[in-house]
Parts: C-alpha cells; structure tokens; sequence
C-alpha cells in the first residue's frame, strides 16, 4: 500500500528521483546483487535529475566580499555554502577560471582556527602562526590585532571570543580570496549536469565532500549544488520503495561499517567551550561529535558543522557564562 500510495502522488521532488531509480531497477539483471543493482541504477540518472535547491541557485559570492559580508550573504539566504566568483576573471572565462571554489561558514571559521595554531616546531621558518600569516596576507596592523584577539593561542576557547573577532577589523576587512587556500573544498571540485548521480555520491563519500556544485556547461556557470543533507533526505523519501527496501531496512551490523572501541570515538564533553568541538571537528576530520556528560560518560546531545554558523551569527551566545555564576 505504501508503494502504491507513492507512486500515485509523490511526496516530494526527491520522491519523484527515487520512483525513476524504481523504475529502473526493475529492469536490472536478475544474478546482480543490490548493491550493484543500485550502482547501475543510479549510473543511468545524471545529476541534472537531482531537483534543485530554490535557496541555493545564482547565489554568488565576489572573491573580493570580506568575511563578514560572507557571512551576511550566506545568513540571509539561509544557506551553508556559496561559490566564489573571482571579480578579476574576463567575461569570456571558462568555469575554471571563473570560480576559486566554495566557501561556508564552516571554512571561515576554519581559516580563522588556522590562525591560531602556532608555528610548527618541525619548520620554525615557516610563516604558519597568526601573526606571521595575517602580516602576509593584510599587512602588521591585522597581525597585531589577531595576536590581541588572542588568536596566537590555540587555546582560545570560550568567553566573549567570537563576539570581539565579529567586531574586529580583521573580519571586517579580511576578503574572501585572502582565505581561497584554506576552503575545506579545495582543489575545487565540480560536477557537469551530464555527470551520474553514482559519481555525484562517490565525490559526497570518497573526499568527504558537504557538498557538490553541478555545472551548466554552456552558460560555464554553477546551476545547483548538492548537498549531503539534500541526499538524505531523498533516501528519507524512498522509503517503501522496493530498490530501498531491499538494503535500507538493513542493520547498521549487516553494512560492513567499521566497528571502533568506547576510547575511538571522537567526543567532546558538555563542559568543554564550544570552540573546542570545531578544533576537534577540524582536526579529525568529521562533520559532527557527540556531546558527552563527563562524570556519567552519557550521551546529552550533538553539534556539527551546520552549527557553526552560530559562531558568527549570533556570537553573543558563547559567552563564557560560567565565569558569572556564584559560587
């Protein structure tokens, strides 16, 4: 019955890519198993199927747009990420030459974490802490003000941080190009609209991508990105389908998912400052850590990196409260 309900009314465009893959799943050869079913299946739809994102589509950000014009961009359209337009490429330019990559909350506050790594011991020489890399880059009066920030530490990580940064000349003025070598997509990578959704998803996996731009060829422009979240909910929306049936009611033991120890899993505890969970976040590697209760090792929530807009946005909150309860 669920089926049929679903094939009679979709319940949204998402739904409507998981009725084609359905399609074309029954046609698949019999001895293929559904993995590889699966995998041909969705090497036959090309990405231009994937339904457009309304929030995401012509917004562009000028390599020459400072960090809080960014962020600006990006909070009032309610989206994570935007692709970067180099302000000095001619007309004619190819995509390649017309884009730098994609830049998002997460990379900002990723750049600005960069900052506050010292100067590796191995290569003393090397240009790598804040004040040598914001001298570079802006000149000594922003260097001085990172080092006043505190960003010269790594340990950084609570009080009225983000909400003096936010104020500070140094993202006022800092430009988007200035940080182009640490977006967390670089080399930027991109899809054209005749590329496969199997592609598409190899690139989400294979370099822990958030998102993927797809590309109109024609026009050289960016016409959609892809989003993790927008992929699962498209599997969200299949369920009761028979190609998702067959392995999405499996158990996460029966996937063959790597099993790690209590000791391997990255956490962070519920006392720590919030700026230590992006460190760990960067660090590792991962998109999210669960928040653990440090004396009954219990799980009490999640942040992720679609939290770190609130880093920037609304800076206020992370004040470092503890310090004005009473004893």
């Amino acid at each position: 019955m669920a089926m049929a309900t679903m094939g009679e009314s979709p319940r949204s465009p998402e739904a409507k890519l998981g009725m084609r893959v359905e399609d074309l799943w029954d046609v698949q050869e019999p001895q293929l198993s559904p993995t590889e079913k699966l995998n041909a299946c969705f090497e036959s739809i090309p990405v231009s199927a994937f339904p457009l994102d309304p929030s995401n589509t012509e917004i562009e950000i000028k390599s020459d747009a400072t960090l809080a014009d960014a962020v600006k961009i990006l909070a009032r359209h309610n989206v994570f990420s935007a692709p970067v337009v180099d302000v000095e490429a001619p007309e004619d330019a190819s995509w390649m030459d017309r884009y730098i990559g994609i830049v998002e909350f997460a990379g900002i506050v990723v750049w600005i974490l960069h900052q506050s790594e010292p100067t590796s011991p191995r290569c003393p020489s090397t240009p790598s802490s804040a004040r040598a890399i914001a001298a570079a880059a802006n000149g000594a009066a922003f260097a001085l003000e990172l080092e006043a920030l505190g960003l010269g530490s790594a340990a950084t990580t609570a009080g009225n941080f983000f909400e003096d940064l936010t104020s500070s000349e140094l993202y006022k003025n800092t430009k988007v190009r200035d940080i182009s070598g640490t977006f967390r997509w670089a080399p930027f990578l991109a899809l054209e609209r005749s590329n496969s959704f199997l592609t598409m998803l190899l690139l989400l996996s294979k370099y822990k991508m958030k998102s993927v731009p797809v590309l109109d060829l024609g026009s050289g422009t960016i016409d959609n990105i892809i989003t993790q979240s927008a992929v699962i909910h498209m599997l969200a929306e299949c369920a009761g389908l028979q190609w998702f049936e067959s392995w999405g009611t499996k158990k996460l033991s029966e996937v063959g998912l790597p099993l790690v120890t209590g000791n391997q899993i990255i956490k962070v505890y519920e006392d720590e400052p919030v700026l230590q969970a992006f460190k760990v976040m960067r660090k590792k590697r991962v998109g999210g850590v669960p928040v653990i209760e440090r004396e009954t090792k219990k799980a009490v929530g999640n942040i992720s990196l679609r939290d770190v807009q609130f880093l920037l946005t609304a800076p206020e909150i992370y004040h470092d409260y503890s310090k004005e309860l009473p004893d």
